[in-house]
């Protein structure tokens, strides 16, 4: 049977990234963003439904998050989503939480957080605010090849007329 865990999400920061270090050093940025949608209800009223999604990205994409965002900012975030479990040390229930851990990220907008073109900030990760944590599965694209000529034939034997 097959299998997929993929989550794109384009929104807003609701609040500057946390970022955090791991004994052995790995940086990890937990952001949350708010996803709007706009509908217009059953009366005929336009509404706006907004979604708080919680996101973790580790390595480079949270040292770049921490560098780069800011509460307001829009940004893209690709992704999988990913439960955690944990035992709650005051009830010692256990808890979880689904959230997305992020594995692409692409700023939105200008520098200073306001919407619009995407950025034009280049890091040695790829230009334009686009980094990716892990190499892309697809193949690399061919070079382009002239089609093949098929030779001419001057027999006779196969012309129409």
């Amino acid at each position: 049977m097959a299998n997929l865990n993929k989550v794109m999400l384009i929104g807003n920061l609701t609040r500057d990234p946390e970022i955090k270090y791991t004994p052995k050093g790995t940086a990890v940025a937990d952001i949350a963003i708010a996803v709007n949608r706009t509908y217009t209800g059953p009366d005929g009223q336009k509404k706006e439904e907004v979604t708080y999604i919680d996101v973790v990205l580790w390595e480079r994409l949270a040292e770049l998050a921490g560098e780069y965002l800011k509460k307001g900012r829009p940004v893209f975030i690709e992704g999988r989503l990913q439960m955690d479990t944990w035992d709650d040390k005051a009830t010692g229930q256990k808890r979880s939480k689904l959230r997305v851990r992020g594995e692409i990220m692409q700023f939105l907008g200008s520098r200073d957080g306001g919407g619009g073109a995407p950025s034009s900030h280049d890091d040695e990760e790829g230009g334009g605010g686009y980094t990716r944590q892990a190499p892309s599965p697809r193949p690399a694209p061919r070079p382009a090849q002239r089609p093949q000529q098929q030779p001419q034939h001057d027999d006779g034997d196969d012309i129409p007329f």
